[in-house]
């Protein structure tokens, strides 16, 4: 929007200097034209009254006499050529001499029968003219410039608005805040944040009200669970029949499975709602795990070094991206070796990469492929820390890949922070999403 109307008011502004610049400059033109045709028509009359007193007293007329009209005191007024043919006497001429094919001439022909001949520069005059013109293009110049200062001034002000009300709708769509809304003198758009703020109300209610049944749902359906689970435990262990041990141990491993979907639905449900993105700068971030784990490090005499993030910021959730963080640092701490090193960069324009690395043996071969499958374990372990660890980041939209086996390198892609926003005084306070084209989820 904001280039749209930027580009039609540079447009507008330069169909209305055209179409008032051309007339004006061929106006001025004109102007001068006849400015200097005036002049030069005055000139000739004043030097033809005055050899017309000279021939009637019969005295000469000389170049000293005609000298005095050749420039005037006006600096504007061009010099002139001057012939003057007495009725009696030689031609007298003074002036500078023009090239009679460019010339513009007024003759005064008096009633002695003197003949007054007076000449300007018609390149002169051409220049003069020029000049004008000119002057009027200069101006329509500096007038634009001013009208686009302007028209640019006027978009930004009233793009800002709108990417704030765009900001609050896409966290309205995350569910975990509402909006903070501020008059921006523009009726209509007001009129639009105050229906946004109104139906973040209603849906704050309605997913609300979600979680709570989610909430109650899940207590109402465990605990009866978690009794027939330990009574089918108790009849396990005390009954000497064996096929009833053998039906308790498989009503045991329905129940549980049935608390598996419980969960999984609960889970699913807090997904669903999403939301939990916010601005988080890894500065911070990279200090509170330098923080938990050097020490640890320190004690394996292993050494953790992060890198500066500088003001680099991404979007993700807090608590979500500490753990992946917290996930890979002791899976090098433990399969890896040297300097474990964590780093940022910034892939893209819309991207951010977060780098885990170390100088151990790196993934064998063979477990690469499968690294984040459940269960896949290179030691001890259940082998759900990195696979957990992958769906988080998914969970934020972004992805978790071993970009390099030998030595080990994993990356976290997350979405960076929109440039053209500024978060600290754009976006409304609260957790949100990106503004723009959206990421594909892995």
């Amino acid at each position: 929007m904001q280039r749209r109307l930027l580009q039609a008011t540079v447009w507008a502004v330069a169909v209305a200097v055209i179409l008032i610049g051309v007339p004006v400059g061929i106006l001025s033109a004109v102007q001068v034209r006849q400015a200097i045709e005036s002049n030069l028509e005055t000139r000739t009359q004043a030097i033809a009254r005055t050899v017309e007193r000279r021939v009637a007293i019969n005295a000469l007329v000389t170049e000293d006499l005609l000298e005095v009209w050749v420039n005037e005191a006006d600096s504007s007024a061009l010099p002139v050529s001057i012939r003057v043919t007495p009725p009696r006497g030689s031609v007298v001429e003074v002036g500078p001499t023009f090239d009679e094919r460019y010339v513009v001439v007024n003759t005064v022909n008096t009633v002695s029968g003197a003949e007054v001949w007076v000449a300007v520069s018609g390149q002169a005059m051409a220049l003069r003219m020029a000049q004008s013109v000119l002057f009027v293009a200069v101006s329509s110049v500096f007038a634009f410039l001013a009208a686009v200062g302007l028209a640019r001034y006027q978009a930004r002000r009233l793009a800002a608005p709108l990417i704030y009300l765009a900001a609050s709708a896409e966290q309205i769509g995350s569910g975990q805040v509402r909006p903070r809304t501020e008059e921006s003198g523009i009726e209509e758009i007001d009129l639009v944040a105050a229906e946004l703020s109104r139906t973040s109300d209603r849906l704050a209610a309605r997913l609300a009200a979600e979680r709570q049944f989610s909430a109650d749902a899940s207590h109402q359906l465990r605990t009866p669970l978690t009794a027939l689970s330990m009574r089918l435990e108790e009849i396990q262990m005390l009954s000497g029949d064996e096929d009833v041990r053998e039906e308790a141990r498989i009503a045991l491993e329905q129940v549980e499975r049935l608390v598996g979907v419980v969960d999984d639905l609960l889970s699913s449900s807090r997904k669903a709602a999403g939301g939990t993105t916010e601005v988080v700068h890894l500065r911070d971030v990279f200090q509170q795990q330098d923080e938990e784990w050097g020490p640890t490090y320190a004690r394996s005499k292993r050494t953790l070094v992060f890198e500066p993030a500088g003001s680099t910021s991404v979007l993700a959730t807090p608590g979500a991206l500490a753990q992946v963080l917290a996930t890979l640092l002791e899976n090098s701490l433990k399969y890896g070796d040297g300097i474990t090193r964590v780093a940022c960069r910034t892939a893209s324009r819309d991207s951010v990469v977060i780098e885990v690395s170390d100088e151990g043996e790196g993934v064998p071969p063979h477990l690469a492929p499968r690294i984040f499958e459940r269960s896949v374990t290179a030691g001890k372990g259940s082998g759900l820390g990195l696979a957990l660890a992958r769906d988080l980041v998914a969970s934020d939209g972004g992805k978790l890949d071993l970009v390099q086996a030998v030595p080990a390198v994993f990356s976290i892609f997350l979405s960076a922070v929109p440039s053209q926003l500024d978060p600290d005084q754009v976006l409304p306070p609260g957790s949100l999403v990106a503004v723009g084209r959206r990421r594909r989820r892995p």
